[in-house]
């Protein structure tokens, strides 16, 4: 039975359709949760089809002071669409579609609910190119990207996904409507509404259509795997890269625990002696990709390489990429439970963060994995645990807590790509001034001012 009472689920049933309306707990229950594993209560579930429905629902929901949570796909890592109080599940599931795809105009319009993947394979039919590429771009909707400002592996090259938007249309609590940017490049008109609503994880407002800008699909690729002995040497070869001129599309990084994982779950392709290694994408014309491979080639050798592979073109690349595809699979067979993060750091201080970690895992005997964007500064940290064990669930709580400040130490940051939701908020404040997290609430009171759109997260 429903917890909402009889004219709520009357005004509901009269919104939507029976099979886009839910209200049974068997109906709701895969909407309890997202990929952090953390659960709340979905009051009712409805996924709209127009944007006038969506008008009508935050117009009925801001009288009736009942939470909304957008969601699309969940598959976020931070507790981002988990209804942690009470309220109605709005997924997008529905607004999949793509608008427009304009080859003069370089950009496509879409609805929030369009599969990342999908939209990337209809622009490249027409030789054009949407970058981000977050790692669950197969299944994770443009929408949520849009919620996260997610990034991915070219965000080295390419940036995150609030370079990629143009404008967007949104309605907000009560029922007005917005649209804030547009179809051009360029636009310093006003504040930048557009990017306050990108990354601010569904607080704000509720998006119906998104504008992306896109460019030029690259002629090639090609991509090189290589392993070295120790981390200083793979790290070390980054920053001899970067001060060659050199700038990868993607610079991906794996510590010895997840080699070492990836070795207990599959074939790897390299030899015992590797504890460390960077997986490298360049794109461009045919003649620039040959003097890349070139120079990076006799980079690595200057820094000791133990062994590498490379691929040019789809075919050849695909299985290199699937070794880094394979780590969140791999890592459960370190333990059952893990606390994912994605810490940033400033580039010159990324073998600082890697070795510090390690130390913090041998304190609380604890397997952490120390992987990712590394050519950004962006290392994500799997926390491995057994979370049935209470020790084992204290230790690596604590760990967290520990790794969090000591990052923040080296004036990094709590998150580069994932967001904040739940599962990052009781630690904020490490980061964020109460100053400025006071600002942070005010403007979302003007957006929000009885907070039903996604309450207790972000700030």
């Amino acid at each position: 039975m429903s917890l909402l009472s009889l004219p709520h689920r009357n005004f509901l049933q009269n919104l939507f359709s029976e099979a886009d309306c839910l209200l049974t707990p068997e109906e709701m229950v895969v909407y309890e949760a997202d990929a952090s594993r953390l659960e709340g209560t979905p009051l009712a579930v409805v996924r709209p089809e127009t944007e006038e429905q969506i008008i009508e629902l935050m117009r009925w929901a801001d009288t009736e002071r009942i939470p909304l949570y957008p969601r699309a796909r969940a598959t976020n890592v931070v507790g981002l669409c988990v209804p942690q109080q009470p309220g109605i599940v709005v997924s997008t599931l529905k607004m999949d579609s793509i608008l427009e795809v304009d080859s003069d105009d370089f950009i496509a319009r879409v609805q929030p609910g369009v599969i990342t993947g999908d939209l990337q394979k209809r622009v490249e039919q027409e030789k054009l190119f949407y970058p981000p590429d977050p790692a669950s771009l197969g299944i994770s909707t443009i929408g949520g990207n849009v919620a996260t400002c997610a990034g991915g592996m070219r965000a080295l090259k390419y940036g995150v996904t609030r370079e990629w938007i143009l404008g967007c249309k949104a309605v907000l609590p009560g029922g007005k409507t917005i649209t804030c940017g547009g179809r051009n490049h360029k636009n310093v008109v006003g504040l930048d509404l557009l990017r306050l609503l990108t990354g601010s994880e569904g607080t704000l407002a509720f998006m119906t259509e998104i504008t992306l800008k896109l460019i030029p699909k690259p002629e090639s690729t090609a991509s090189i795997l290589a392993g070295f002995s120790n981390l200083e040497e793979a790290l070390h070869a980054i920053k001899i890269m970067f001060k060659a001129g050199m700038l990868p599309a993607a610079l991906e990084f794996m510590g010895p625990e997840v080699l070492a994982a990836l070795q207990n779950s599959r074939t790897v392709p390299w030899p015992s002696t590797v504890t460390a290694s960077l997986l490298l994408r360049f794109d461009g014309s045919h003649q620039a990709l040959k003097a890349d491979l070139e120079k990076a080639e006799t980079i690595f050798k200057a820094c000791n390489v133990l062994w590498s592979t490379t691929g040019i073109g789809k075919e050849e690349e695909e299985p290199l990429w699937d070794v880094r595809r394979s780590i969140n699979p791999a890592s459960f067979k370190v333990a059952p439970d893990k606390f994912s993060d994605d810490v940033t750091v400033p580039r010159g201080r990324l073998l600082d963060a890697v070795t510090g970690i390690r130390k913090i895992a041998d304190k609380y005997s604890l397997p952490i994995l120390t992987f990712g964007h590394v050519g950004d500064g962006n290392i994500h940290v799997n926390i491995m645990h057994d979370a049935s064990n209470a020790d084992e669930l204290t230790r690596a709580t604590s760990a967290k807590k520990e790794i969090s400040k000591f990052i923040l130490s080296l004036r990094g940051t709590l998150s580069g790509e994932h967001g904040v939701g739940l599962v990052k908020a009781p630690y904020v404040h490490l980061q964020l001034s109460e100053t400025e997290r006071s600002l942070m609430r005010q403007i979302k009171r003007v957006f929000d001012p009885h907070c039903i759109m996604n309450p207790d997260k972000a700030f």
